[in-house]
């Protein structure tokens, strides 16, 4: 069997994540070995007395090949920080789930994604705007993320599915749960048309402490994400705070100053967000113009006349360079930098190191070589 089956397990047992995950692995370099290791050694490991008392419990009632087994009769599949195939954008996170159960696809494509999140009372102006937002995004060749929850979440899924497109839904439950119930029919188009995804193990309820936690993974999948529509109060601004401290873009779309519902998206752009009038306004935002689905396949190769990429190569050379340096050196916003670095790792242009060090790449950011 796989070692898969050590992070799945470990992923189930309370109190166990990200971070004491990470020292499990530099204490026991790798996780079956953690996951038969003593009492003592686990307090070694930096466990403390509750979570080393529910691993033993976990280890007596769980079989780590049950779970894949499990997974496998739900239709679903997991993966773990160390594949592959794991979503780039989301492992820069510094808190990134270890382990993504997931129902339906998730592409190379998927990585030129952007977020939508507001009010679960969206009123006809916000589920009007996302679709105006969400159409010629798709048209771009864009993966929309969102939550599957009423009101924002579902007017940009059902737009992106109506127009032909991509979406992802991140969930606050196990794979094996929809909620809201009512969006049982739009979780299963989802499925056919992208992904559900969780970090939350089968049978997780939808709890309303998983849903902050979940954000983090909303924005993580994107290069920006947009404010539809928001309330002062709202979850959706805790996913916008969340994204501007990964260093991506935040949109928000302005809407009556008088009315409630809009009172959060105005507030984010009276503290900076980058104003959405159409959908234009995100792809210059995130520099995606160049992203059309017909030029896609040649976006490994593509060198684009683009000043800001070429304004942030002419800093970089074969010495890593931090990522505060950059945007102290460019003069540009940090998400701008976070986000172009983004794309230009993405087609083979830059290259990314521990600790946000970025490089010229070799092969494919010759061409910013200088003679």
């Amino acid at each position: 069997m796989s070692a898969r089956k050590y992070w799945l397990a470990f992923n189930a047992v309370n109190g166990v994540g990200p971070v004491r995950v990470r020292a499990l692995l530099q204490h026991f370099g790798d996780l079956e070995h953690a996951w038969h290791a003593t009492e003592t050694d686990l307090r070694a490991a930096g466990l403390d007395r509750r979570t080393v008392a529910n691993l033993l419990r976990a280890r007596h009632n769980l079989q780590p090949e049950a779970i894949e087994a499990r997974l496998e009769a739900l239709g679903a599949r997991a993966i773990t920080l160390q594949d592959t195939d794991y979503p780039p954008l989301l492992k820069e996170i510094p808190d990134a789930p270890p382990v993504l159960y997931i129902k339906g696809t998730l592409q190379a494509a998927d990585r030129w994604a952007v977020a939508f999140v507001g009010t679960r009372r969206a009123t006809v102006y916000g589920r009007e705007m996302t679709r105006r937002l969400v159409e010629p995004l798709v048209g771009a060749g864009i993966t929309i993320i969102s939550g599957l929850a009423l009101g924002i979440d579902a007017a940009a899924h059902r737009a992106a599915l109506e127009a032909g497109g991509r979406t992802v839904a991140v969930l606050g439950c196990g794979i094996d749960r929809v909620y809201p119930p009512e969006h049982r029919q739009l979780a299963a188009a989802i499925t056919k048309h992208g992904a559900l995804v969780t970090e939350f193990p089968p049978g997780t309820p939808p709890e309303a402490k998983n849903f902050p936690v979940r954000n983090r993974i909303i924005s993580g999948l994107a290069l920006g994400v947009v404010v539809a529509e928001a309330p002062k109060r709202s979850g959706a601004l805790l996913t916008a705070n969340v994204a501007a401290e990964q260093g991506r873009m935040v949109f928000a779309v302005p809407g009556n100053v008088t009315a409630s519902s809009s009172t959060g998206a105005n507030l984010l752009l009276r503290d900076g967000a980058t104003i959405v009038l159409s959908a234009q306004d995100i792809l210059d935002g995130l520099n995606l113009d160049y992203t059309a689905v017909e030029t896609r396949s040649q976006v490994q190769a593509l060198v684009p006349d683009d000043p800001i990429e070429a304004q942030l190569a002419a800093l970089l050379s074969d010495d890593p360079t931090h990522i505060d340096e950059l945007y102290r050196r460019s003069g540009l916003p940090f998400a701008q930098v976070s986000s172009t670095l983004a794309l230009m790792e993405l087609k083979g242009l830059v290259e990314r190191h521990e600790g946000m060090y970025y490089t010229l790449a070799r092969g494919g950011g010759e061409r910013y070589r200088p003679d």
